[in-house]
């Protein structure tokens, strides 16, 4: 069954990697899928890649990806444990926020990556990932906290790369982060 889903999984990522869905695909150097292991505890989903991500096809590798990597350490969260995704697949021109036609198109792939990872439980980083996944729009008011929504539990945070531009979110992500580690 696991071996079925990890087959799965990475047809999922051959079609990210090929997609032409959106204009996004247009001007990438690479698709950015996500990695991690079929049944992780926990995943996380961003925004989407930035140039360093474009470049290499991987998560969170940027300077915003340190600063993930740094939160996860604290916490004693093994980054190979968990599966890291955003919410479009593709870097979004001058790394402008992604366009609603734009995620519409990727999110069937995360939802995808989500049926067959069976997370317990998924932490969206940032506004965009929690108006894709929630009906909720207000981040300030609902950070640190666990949400169902249609039988999924989501645990509300900031984007990593607003916490390192921003003291204050940095402390309060870095309070959620610990609320993560007792889920």
């Amino acid at each position: 069954m696991f071996m079925d889903r990890e087959a799965e999984l990475k047809k999922i990522h051959r079609l990210i990697k090929k997609c032409t869905k959106c204009r996004l695909s247009k001007a990438r150097s690479n698709a950015v899928p996500g990695e991690g292991p079929i049944g992780a505890r926990y995943m996380f989903i961003g925004q989407g890649p930035g140039k360093k991500e474009d470049l290499t096809g991987q998560p969170f590798v940027g300077k915003a990806g340190k600063f993930l990597d740094e939160l996860l350490k604290k916490n004693r969260i093994d980054r190979k444990k968990v599966f890291i995704t955003s919410t479009v697949k593709c870097l979004a021109p001058e790394n402008r926020l992604p366009k609603k036609d734009e995620i519409t198109a990727c999110l069937p792939y995360t939802l995808r990556q989500i049926k067959l990872v069976e997370p317990k439980f998924i932490i969206l980083l940032g506004r965009v990932a929690m108006k894709a996944f929630t009906p909720f729009k207000d981040l300030d008011k609902y950070h640190g906290k666990t949400i169902k929504v249609a039988k999924k539990a989501y645990f509300l945070t900031y984007h990593p790369a607003s916490g390192m531009r921003f003291p204050a979110v940095k402390k309060k992500m870095k309070k959620d982060f610990k609320k993560i580690k007792e889920l």
